[in-house]
Order: C-alpha cells, then sequence, then structure tokens
C-alpha cells in the first residue's frame, strides 16, 4: 500500500475510534510505519475529522520530517518500533473499561483478566502491565520499549493501552479486543462465571502465543 493510502487509512481509523467511544477530546494516538518514517496523529488534535497533511511526520530518530507537532506520546511510538522490526502500527487510547482495569489496586499484574474467551488468547495475552509514568515522560518510553520484545499489548497503569500490529488493521483488533475483554470483566463481576480451563488456555497459548 502506498504511503498516501496507508495515512488516509490511518485517519480513516482515528475518525472510527472517535465515533464508537473509544476516544473522545483530544486523547488518544496512531502511528504507522512506513520505511524510516512513522506517521503519527498531531499533538492537541482530536481522532476526529483528522485529514493525511494534518498528520506529524518523524524519522525512527524521532527527527521530524514536516511542519506537524506529533503527539507527546511519540518517544514510546519510536520505542516499539526500534525493538520490533515486525510492527508496522502502534495504537494508544484511554479506552473506558481498559483504563478502569488500569486503576484497580490489587490484581495478578501476570494475569490481568481472567480466561473468559479465546478471543483474548488469539489477539491480546500476554498483556503486559507497566507502572505509572507521567505521559510523554522519558520512563514511559523505555519501559514501553523495554516490554514490547515480548508483547503486543500494554496496559499503562492509571493511563491507557498500548497495542501493536504487523499492519494497523491488527494493531486495531487488538486493542478492541482488550477493551471488550476488560468490558465483560466488569459487567460479570459478581456474577458466577465459566473460565476456560487451563488445558484450553494452555492449547490456545501453544496455537497463537
Amino acid at each position: 500500500m502506498k504511503e498516501d493510502a496507508v495515512l488516509e487509512t490511518l485517519c480513516e481509523t482515528a475518525e472510527s475510534f472517535y465515533n464508537r467511544g473509544y476516544a473522545f477530546g483530544s486523547t488518544g494516538n496512531i502511528s504507522v510505519r512506513s520505511g524510516g518514517r512513522v506517521g503519527i496523529t498531531p499533538t492537541g488534535k482530536s481522532l476526529k475529522g483528522l485529514k493525511p497533511e494534518q498528520l506529524a511526520c518523524v524519522s525512527l530518530d524521532g527527527e521530524g520530517l514536516n511542519e506537524n507537532r506529533p503527539s507527546k506520546e511519540f518517544p514510546f511510538h519510536l520505542a516499539v518500533y526500534a525493538r520490533r522490526e515486525d510492527v508496522r502500527a502502534v495504537v494508544h487510547l484511554h479506552t473506558l473499561y481498559s483504563v478502569a482495569l488500569s486503576c484497580l489496586d490489587d490484581f495478578d499484574e501476570e494475569n490481568p483478566l481472567p480466561p473468559l474467551t479465546p478471543y483474548y488468547f488469539m489477539r491480546v495475552a500476554p498483556l503486559a502491565v507497566l507502572p505509572y509514568f507521567r505521559p510523554g515522560s522519558t520512563g514511559l518510553a523505555e519501559a514501553v520499549g523495554h516490554a514490547a520484545p515480548r508483547h503486543n499489548c500494554m496496559l499503562l497503569r492509571n493511563h491507557g493501552v498500548v497495542c501493536a500490529g504487523s499492519t494497523l488493521s491488527e494493531a486495531v483488533d487488538r486493542t478492541e479486543e482488550l477493551e471488550q475483554t476488560a468490558r465483560l470483566h466488569f459487567l460479570l463481576r459478581g456474577e458466577r462465571v465459566r473460565l476456560l480451563t487451563e488445558e484450553q488456555v494452555e492449547e490456545l497459548r501453544k496455537q497463537f502465543g
């Protein structure tokens, strides 16, 4: 896909997230890598109504390649690309149920969500849980970069989610699956729930892990 078409798709994806309530105000950022260039949503702009000419473009070293200022979170996007040659897109959102999960005081950080459906293991798991860092900070970028080789999806404490994919569509699928699993988790709290068995989870991990 040509770069112009990739950037158009990024804008359509951003609009879809906003219209479906996955993003609000000027929160969230999305990037795509094409060669040695990264197109990313601009700082201070809503994901609604973006045009390709409004996107920022930076090198993999963080050098600005056009006049548009990238999201302040661009360092952790670049950190993922630096550690993962296979990744071509990164999505960061403050989706409601995933953020609610990130704010819980006490849960098993090795298994932050219960084994409710196979799709969580097919698209999300293993989910990294990263400690709280100030948005845009060097510490956050370092933590995301450190987790990236082993995780496609990360839950940022008291903040949001980061999901990576070999395509933008894959990164979107992972983001949506994580949010829907977190939503199920909260909807079913207090109910008697049938979880996948250890054997069923292990079978999924062997096939999709």
